[in-house]
């Protein structure tokens, strides 16, 4: 799941992601973007995830993935705003009460979309992280990932480095295909 967080898998899909609806908004489509994401070697979807959830590259992008949905699920439901109620059901994750009617308000206004709009440090620190262990992972330079943050105010080199990976990203893509992988 660490990979497909990822800028680099954003970026991928973005490109390869078609549009639709009232203002052309952006659709992930699995056939098109998930179907054709070429993976990290050694990572992919295909082998099960006990052959390599030891490995550095896995372990490391394992570690950057948790450290972000830790940071977000504390952004949209902080301790002192809500009450963790055990589920009925044991394999289900705790239900979420609002701990007031003031808690229930403020919670509301903490949105995926909100966060990210405001991309607070903590946010774009994780998520640069993340992305520097999946550019390690394909055995790319880090400061690939660096320069296609958002955050680059550089817009001539993030946009480079956006289509330098979008071209790495391609260019695996059309090895394993003719691999028949």
């Amino acid at each position: 799941m660490g990979i497909l967080q990822s800028g680099i898998h954003g970026r991928w899909a973005a490109d390869q992601g078609n549009r639709l609806g009232v203002g052309n908004e952006r659709r992930y489509n699995i056939g098109m973007t998930l179907e054709t994401f070429p993976f990290p070697e050694g990572l992919t979807p295909n082998i099960p995830a006990k052959k390599y959830e030891q490995t550095p590259h896995a372990r490391r992008i394992a570690k950057a993935a948790h450290i972000l949905d830790e940071r977000r699920e504390s952004w949209l439901n902080p301790p002192e705003l809500v009450r963790r109620v055990p589920e009925v059901i044991p394999s289900y994750p705790d239900r979420l009460i609002p701990a007031n009617a003031r808690a229930e308000a403020s919670l509301k206004e903490r949105t995926l979309t909100r966060l990210y709009n405001e991309r607070p440090t903590w946010l774009a620190l994780a998520h640069r992280d993340l992305d520097r262990a999946i550019a390690a992972a394909y055995g790319w330079d880090e400061t690939l990932a660096d320069r296609a943050q958002p955050e680059n105010p550089d817009t001539a080199d993030r946009k480079a480095a956006e289509e330098e990976i979008l071209a790495k990203l391609f260019a695996l893509n059309q090895e394993r295909a003719a691999q028949g992988r």
